[in-house]
């Protein structure tokens, strides 16, 4: 996993939690999380979109051992790998809206560029 960030969980229970944001992220392209999730949650999905691009069974089988649908991973590998062929990284976008009213979180949007 990306970073020392242990999000306030156990290892397992946050692997978990990061492969479902991931999962949701990829499929509506767009998420309003705090601002330390949306920093891992940006590494993994770049992580899945290069494998993506690369093509290929292999690929596609490890992008389905961590993304928990599997229409998700089609569509990475069909649409969202298409849009992004000619760049060379940079696929997400992490911008900060401030606190959340509740806890004060600090709290963001990660959306794909």
């Amino acid at each position: 996993m990306p970073g020392t960030r242990k999000l306030g969980k156990t290892s397992d229970q946050r692997r978990a939690m990061l492969r479902q944001q991931v999962t949701d992220f990829l499929d509506k392209g767009r998420m309003e999380t705090t601002y330390t999730r949306a920093k891992e949650v940006s590494a993994l999905a770049e992580k899945m979109i290069t494998l993506g691009k690369k093509s290929g069974l292999a690929n596609y089988r490890q992008a389905l051992s961590f993304i928990t649908r599997e229409d998700v991973a089609k569509k990475i590998f069909d649409d969202v790998a298409k849009k992004y062929a000619d760049r060379e990284g940079g696929y997400t976008r992490v911008t900060r809206i401030g606190p959340r009213r509740g806890d004060a979180a600090e709290m963001a949007v990660i959306e794909l560029v």
